[in-house]
């Protein structure tokens, strides 16, 4: 290799640099050894500062400083730099001080490298001392500098001094109205966004891509979807369409917004789509409740070749969680740990809730166990799962454990909802109670209308339905249909059917055209045997035009989904379904079953009423299951409605008749049946 001149081998290393090669940079500094004599020209000491601090070497950036005989504010900024661009942002402050006790003065490109450390580390003494610094050297009149200390006041939370320093900026570029924005958005005040951008408009400023993904962000947040077409219009114009960013952020604020007809047409619009692209179509999707388009999406992304961020994999949980997909969601499991992302937290939390979601109460624990930290929403996935379980003992445990000894983390209001969901299906009402008496008093949360629903299911599902019915007069806000709902619920499932009238009433006005509340009032009548009251209740759906959704139970086996009605005769396998059910009979009846013929909903002879019932869609599935599923493997079936008491009664005595573990997944609780017992206790 020919001797190169230092300005060549100065060129080398600022290449090692913008190709991110550490291997090309230490060849470099070899030359230079080798070739220059010592000392070395200052440029030379202060490009191999950069280039060490740079590719995230802070000890060998170190040592190059040390051995700087003059250092220089470049020396000391190259490294300050460095810290800050790899989240060294402790050590960054460190290197200013020290850069301070050298007797250097700092510059206009060292405050905002030391001002954005400090916004970033959420420190506003630091931050503020900084600003001080950057007055007395008459700094702070540099547009970078004067943006930087906006921006890290910002970050640290203090927004009257951050609105201050923006009025009183002498000067702005694009990047300090980009700064306003982005952190208006960050911090919720998306008006303010707002109306920063009609100023910065007034002002005669033209947005770029960072501008406009701003205000979109501030467009979905506030839900203008109105708004967002007319900046929509306005990206078309000023011819910023074919930025990947602003589609990525037009796909984003659709999807936000409910249009997810629009992201998709974004999204097929970008002819080279980004990792973020086909991360907010997935996301999109996984929003407007269209789960699995997100998991074909992702699919789709995987054999692009694109691989998968922390971002996504959380996302495509998260619709697995929507699906109860265990499979699909195991297998996602295995991309995160092949591409190294599964200690995130965002994927841990994800994980955690994908499983508790999807039954396996066991893999969540696991995967909460194994996080390295967890956050909020990991404790409230976890908590959440154990209430989909049923298991009251175990979330309230849980919930003590997050709110007190090492670990101190403030519930939310999520957190609530989840732990009184699980005292309610666990039908613990003393604690429940206890706990919704500590919210605001302990906490200071205010209740909200989840809360109060929690609670009278909590008081319907222990039978205490007038005590439930009282509680809801004195609720300080109106009842919603939730908590109608839940009181209807209770008063079908123990015989109050005055008081079911009552609740009905009030569902239908908040909420007239949905069928589930008029069908689980006729339930609740043909229940008590008031036929005429309940076929009255059919017609008057049928009257209004209210169309009862079909219910059906779901199997996966074989790779396939298999889809079953009540009734249902249509399966290819139909006969050794038939057989395996005629089989299971004789087997329950000699083993002690009786039917529960007031699951049967028409006015039927009793031995009608016991056939009714038997071809139940969980029935069906169940059957489905034993002749398909190799034996010792879990079946898990879902169903899109609620378990009726006799499948409950009937598959518990199937457990123990085929010894096999059965889980079935309700519009309400995921329902553990083995050994002639279910986890929920008989409290679903």
């Amino acid at each position: 290799m020919p001797f190169l001149s230092p300005n060549s081998l100065a060129s080398l290393v600022e290449s090692a640099v913008s190709t991110q090669c550490s291997r090309l940079g230490r060849a470099a500094h070899a030359q230079i050894i080798k070739t220059l004599d010592n000392p070395l020209p200052s440029f030379i000491y202060n490009h191999l500062v950069n280039m060490y601090s740079k590719l995230d070497r802070p000890n060998s950036a170190q040592l190059l400083l040390s051995l700087t005989p003059n250092r220089s504010v470049v020396t000391w900024t190259a490294l300050i730099s460095g810290s800050v661009q790899n989240g060294r942002f402790t050590s960054a402050l460190v290197h200013f001080s020290n850069m301070r006790r050298d007797s250097i003065q700092p510059n206009d490109f060292t405050f905002p490298c030391a001002l954005k450390a400090s916004g970033s580390l959420r420190s506003p003494f630091v931050g503020k001392q900084l600003h001080a610094l950057a007055v007395k050297a008459g700094q702070i009149s540099d547009v970078f500098v004067g943006c930087s200390a906006f921006d890290m006041y910002s970050k640290a939370g203090l927004t009257e001094e951050a609105r201050k320093m923006f009025d009183e900026m002498p000067e702005r570029n694009i990047a300090t109205w980009n700064a306003y924005l982005s952190n208006s958005v960050l911090e919720g005040r998306y008006d303010d966004a707002l109306t920063a951008f009609i100023e910065f408009r007034h002002e005669g400023w033209e947005p770029n891509s960072i501008t406009f993904c701003a205000f979109l962000n501030a467009c979905a947040g506030a839900s203008y979807l109105r708004l967002g077409h007319q900046l929509h219009g306005f990206v078309l114009q000023s011819g910023f369409e074919a930025d990947v960013s602003v589609a990525n952020g037009l796909i984003d604020f659709y999807g936000k917004c409910h249009q997810v007809g629009c992201s998709e047409i974004i999204f097929s619009g970008i002819s080279k789509p980004n990792d973020v692209s086909w991360c907010s179509m997935i996301v999109s999707y996984v929003q407007n409740d269209e789960e699995e388009k997100a998991c074909l999406v992702f699919l789709r992304a995987r054999k692009e070749g694109i691989e998968p961020t922390d971002f996504m994999v959380s996302s495509v949980l998260s619709a697995c969680a929507g699906l109860s997909v265990l499979e699909v969601g195991r297998s996602v499991h295995a991309l995160a740990v092949k591409a190294c992302v599964v200690g995130n937290i965002f994927v841990g939390s994800a994980l955690v809730d994908m499983y508790g979601k999807c039954g396996s109460i066991e893999d969540a624990e696991r995967a909460f166990d194994e996080m390295p930290e967890r956050n909020l929403v990991t404790w409230n996935a976890m908590i959440g799962g154990y209430a989909h379980q049923g298991q009251a003992d175990m979330a309230v445990r849980l919930f003590n454990e997050m709110t007190s000894g090492s670990h101190r983390v403030a519930p939310n209001y999520v957190t609530f909802v989840c732990v009184l969901s699980a005292c309610s299906r666990a039908g613990s009402v003393n604690v429940g109670m206890e706990i919704f008496e500590s919210m605001r008093g302990r906490y200071g949360i205010e209740s909200g209308a989840e809360h109060y629903a929690c609670v009278v299911d909590l008081l319907g599902r222990a039978g205490m339905v007038d005590q439930a019915y009282q509680f809801i007069k004195k609720m300080p806000i109106r009842p919603t249909v939730s908590v109608w709902g839940a009181l209807l619920g209770a008063c079908k499932m123990f015989g109050k059917p005055e008081l079911g009238k009552v609740a009905a009433d009030n569902l239908f006005e908040l909420d007239p055209l949905d069928s589930g509340n008029h069908v689980l009032l006729s339930n609740m009548f043909a229940a008590a045997g008031r036929w005429e009251e309940a076929t009255l209740v059919r017609k008057e759906m049928k009257d209004v035009g209210i169309k009862k959704g079909a219910g059906c139970s779901w199997i996966t086996a074989g790779n396939a989904v298999h889809v079953f009605q009540a009734k249902d005769t249509s399966h290819e396998r139909n006969s050794e379904i038939q057989a395996m059910l005629a089989k299971l009979r004789g087997e329950m009846e000699a083993a002690g079953y009786i039917p529960d013929t007031n699951f049967a909903l028409f006015d039927l002879e009793e031995e009608e009423k016991a056939m009714e019932v038997w071809y139940h869609s969980e029935k069906i599935a169940l059957a489905f299951g034993l002749i398909s599923i190799p034996a010792g493997v879990p079946i898990r079936i879902t169903k899109n409605l609620r378990i009726c008491g006799d499948c409950h009664s009937a598959i518990k005595f199937i457990s123990g008749i085929v010894g096999r573990e059965i889980i079935v997944r309700d519009n309400n609780l995921f329902h553990r049946f083995r050994d002639n017992q279910c986890s929920c206790r008989d409290y679903w």
